[in-house]
């Protein structure tokens, strides 16, 4: 039985690096499934325009970057909650993945489960909390088989 209900949504005209839905799924199920929840996560992959223009309006800063998250909060007489969006630019994700000598597929589920821990509500502003949520990070990525996400080559 699936998790998550993963709504994917392709907003952008650069989807030649993309992984399959397939694999979208399987990150977010892989989370969901260490920290036992279930819902619904929309992921919008958008150009650096869109990823800018919501950077902008609600993080203050004008530039685009590789993943928003942006949580929601369901009510709980919700069937299936809705655990919120995440935001990711397929150009930034694809020049991280080559300027940090990343396998794009690694790069790819690297974004997925950062933007989704951030939808469960890990935060990296403070030394403590961006240490926790590396771990996390560093550990689900074993679990795929894939390298320290914080190591560059």
């Amino acid at each position: 039985m699936s998790m998550i209900i993963l709504d994917l949504q392709l907003v952008c005209s650069n989807v030649n690096n993309l992984p399959n839905i397939i694999k979208f799924q399987y990150w977010l199920e892989l989370v969901a499934k260490l920290f036992k929840v279930k819902g619904e996560v929309t992921v919008r992959i958008v150009d650096e325009e869109e990823s800018q223009t919501l950077n902008f309006l609600y993080r203050g800063i004008n530039k685009p970057t590789n993943v928003l998250s942006f949580p929601f909060e369901s009510s709980p007489y919700i069937q299936i909650p809705l655990l919120g969006d995440l935001i990711i630019c397929s150009s930034i994700v694809k020049c991280q993945a080559f300027e940090n000598n990343k396998r794009n597929e690694e790069y790819w589920a690297h974004i997925v489960i950062h933007g989704m821990l951030h939808l469960l509500g890990y935060k990296h502003f403070k030394k403590k909390q961006a240490k926790k949520m590396e771990r996390l990070e560093i550990k689900i990525m074993h679990m795929l088989g894939y390298s320290n996400p914080y190591l560059f080559h």
